[in-house]
């Protein structure tokens, strides 16, 4: 099975200049915890919602005047349409990360993968090896 078979399609972005107030009630009404960031038409960063709160609250700063550019992760891991599940389950477990962004041929942002998505489109045992590579402890 190939990602684009098992993400969600059409994934939403949000510019960089966008307040963190919108992106939590995007995040809150969409029930999702990530957004990726884009300017001129490309993956720029991601914000999570540990994003906002490690970022932004816990290091003291003034919410309201931050934006999405001010705590996104930089360092964007993604997938390509054309891999297999396994590969994305692969770099997921060795950057540790929950979700992947879903590139095309063209470069474009065609969707997401998450953990949920594997999990309704694999096998247990591939599910469960993923879990425990995300939710381990970071040294």
């Amino acid at each position: 099975m190939r990602t684009w078979e098992a993400m969600h399609p059409g994934a939403r972005w949000i510019a960089p200049e966008t307040d963190l107030r919108t992106v939590a009630r995007i995040m809150r009404d969409e029930d999702i915890g990530a957004l990726p960031v884009g300017e001129n038409d490309r993956l720029i960063g991601m914000v999570t919602d540990r994003d906002i709160a490690v970022r932004a609250w816990a290091n003291g700063h003034d919410a309201a005047s931050l934006t999405a550019r001010d705590v996104m992760t930089k360092d964007i891991v993604y997938c390509r349409t054309s891999e297999s599940i396994e590969e994305a389950v692969r770099l997921m477990e060795a950057k540790k990360v929950r979700r992947l962004p879903v590139i095309d041929d063209e470069k474009r942002m065609v969707g997401m993968l998450s953990l949920g998505d594997i999990s309704h489109a694999t096998s247990r045992e591939l599910t469960t090896g993923l879990v425990k590579a995300v939710t381990a402890h970071h040294a």
